[in-house]
């Protein structure tokens, strides 16, 4: 294992030498569980159920988290930032050639003998397949943006494989490797390279090098597992079948793995503290609460969701919004809504209230910072800028536009008391609010045929949880930038969902990706953060905890800020 942070003082000192310089209201069903106690059957609750298992087709955790059973990167990152191996038998260095002295290219040699569930033969073609399709526009990857760095991708021999980037590339730990670097087999997904991509049967059950394999998929209800027979370490594998199950909500998911002992593993706990401290005392699990990168944030739409272009586009960025195009009006928004008391109310003590975008690692939490609740100048904001109620109606308006606002979410219990604390602010400053959720497997799905998904944002604000999935933050940052607006234009790819854009921000971000002196890169994004926060694209809430729900007969646990929880479910065990 290596840190990267050290590898990265390393390449900058060695490359000095030789080169110049150049990342839900919940639903009232219950979720059953059948069969509580078999030590042969590891039993997860979803209440946000996966919809798709190709991670490279959603933006939603719940998938990936799915995905990662079955899927493996090359590598991945532990809790310490350290590069942990999975698919790749060494870490690429200066010393042993993986990385080039210019730079621009990694080499990554392959562990032999891996073969895909099916008995196929893993090799490097599979990963040369796997940047194919996530590079694809007709497939319209959600992934695509963390891999345009990439200008090639070479196998070498069946057991190398070299990537070469377009420029020089400090973050070359960010393809193939974590949460976004799943590798899909080629000879599965070679006939499902376009815009035939979503109806793979892959994508429903999937073939992978993980410990276990899916034997049944019902999206949006179950998934099921049984051990991988040409898994490369099956003696490690503890369980002869593990039971995913969808449905119900949060707190029902949260009391089968407290209280009742029905389950094993219960997934994102978005549940007030003080019922799951109430749950625990039963004594038949715990609650694990893993700070990482993760903060719950408000996206402000800059253009107009509700007028539409010629070809019948919405939120285009042909069509400003009326008002939060204002960054005075945006301030007046932030000003009116009281974090602390969310973070005390709802939090406690898995979440605690931020400004900052960048929350993880802490060398990049930004110290040049602060939020403020006060409704007062929020109201003086708004006079000022000609946001009066002249029709008495309590609403304020301008020009003839009434300032009333779409706010969405996804269905949670706690989300919907967060969107219902915002509301209350909003309105005791003038602005009509009017609140949506949506099922978070419509939410999250980017489906480009579906109005109501993060990317389409038919609304005025939206809200939900994101962060940097990686030590390094480059990928995470892009969503800012203007090229990754998502539009009808291509496809509703993009994960810059308020559709801000600034040059200045974008001539920031460039310099990132090609800067190799650790302090200037951290400065770099402590500069773009600062800059969001600033001009209010979005709304930092809370920076929260992941925190989920284990049984105490699991041992193995082993939780990271910088992958899915299921990353090393091959290590997991019940007493």
């Amino acid at each position: 294992m290596i840190k990267i942070n050290n590898y990265l003082s390393l390449a900058f000192c060695l490359l000095s030498l030789s080169t110049p310089l150049i990342l839900s209201g919940c639903n009232s069903q219950k979720t059953e569980v059948t069969n509580p106690v078999n030590n042969d059957t590891l039993k997860l609750l979803y209440w946000q159920a996966p919809t798709i298992l190709n991670p490279h087709l959603s933006t939603g955790f719940k998938d990936s988290e799915a995905s990662r059973i079955t899927l493996e990167p090359l590598a991945s990152f532990d809790k310490n930032g350290e590069l942990v191996l999975f698919l790749a038998s060494e870490i690429p260095t200066l010393e042993n050639g993986g990385l080039a002295p210019d730079g621009k290219s990694v080499t990554w040699k392959l562990k032999s003998g891996v073969k895909w569930s099916d008995g196929t033969p893993f090799t490097a073609n599979d990963i040369v397949f796997t940047h194919q399709f996530i590079s694809n526009q007709k497939v319209a990857s959600t992934t695509a943006g963390s891999y345009q760095i990439i200008e090639k991708v070479e196998a070498l021999n069946d057991q190398t494989v070299k990537i070469s980037f377009k420029q020089v590339n400090p973050a070359w730990f960010l393809v193939f490797v974590g949460t976004e670097g799943q590798i899909l087999p080629k000879h599965i997904y070679e006939k499902y390279n376009g815009e035939n991509a979503r109806s793979a049967p892959a994508n429903l059950i999937p073939i992978g090098t993980g410990p276990y394999k899916v034997v049944e998929f019902k999206p949006g209800d179950t998934v099921i597992y049984e051990p991988n027979p040409n898994f490369r370490e099956a003696t490690k594998v503890a369980f002869k079948r593990i039971e995913l199950k969808g449905g119900g909500d949060a707190p029902s998911a949260a009391r089968a793995v407290l209280q009742t002992g029905d389950a094993d593993y219960a997934y994102n706990l978005q549940v007030e503290a003080k019922i799951l401290t109430e749950l625990e005392t039963a004594g038949k699990g715990k609650v694990v609460a893993n700070f990482s990168s993760l903060s719950e944030q408000i996206f402000l739409n800059q253009t107009d969701p509700n007028l539409a272009t010629s070809d019948g586009e919405k939120s285009s960025f042909k069509n400003p919004h009326p008002f939060l195009k204002d960054k005075t009006v945006r301030e007046a928004l932030s000003l009116a809504i009281d974090r602390d008391l969310i973070a005390q109310q709802l939090y406690g003590k898995t979440g605690q209230a931020t400004v900052n975008m960048l929350v993880a690692p802490s060398q990049y939490n930004s110290p040049n910072t602060s939020y403020e609740f006060n409704p007062n100048k929020a109201v003086e904001l708004l006079d000022n800028a000609g946001w009066k109620d002249s029709n008495n109606n309590g609403i304020r308006d301008k020009n003839g536009v009434e300032m009333q606002i779409l706010f969405q979410s996804s269905v949670n219990p706690l989300r919907q008391k967060t969107q219902e604390i915002i509301k209350q602010g909003l309105q005791k400053i003038g602005i009509g609010v009017e609140l949506k959720s949506i099922d978070p497997s419509i939410f999250f799905s980017s489906d480009p045929a579906n109005n109501d998904t993060i990317e389409h944002f038919y609304a005025d604000l939206q809200m939900y949880t994101t962060g940097n999935t990686n030590p390094d933050p480059t990928n995470y940052l892009k969503r800012f930038t203007c090229l990754d607006i998502p539009q009808k234009s291509n496809n509703w790819n993009g994960l810059n969902v308020g559709r801000y854009c600034n040059p200045e921000y974008d001539n920031l971000w460039q310099q990132s990706t090609t800067e190799l002196n650790p302090e200037k890169r951290a400065q770099l994004f402590i500069k773009m953060n600062d800059m969001l926060v600033n001009e209010i694209a979005v709304i930092p809430l809370i920076h929260r905890a992941e925190t989920v729900g284990f049984s105490n007969r699991i041992t193995g646990i082993n939780l990271t800020p910088w992958d899915l929880n299921t990353w090393n479910i091959a290590e997991w065990k019940l007493q």
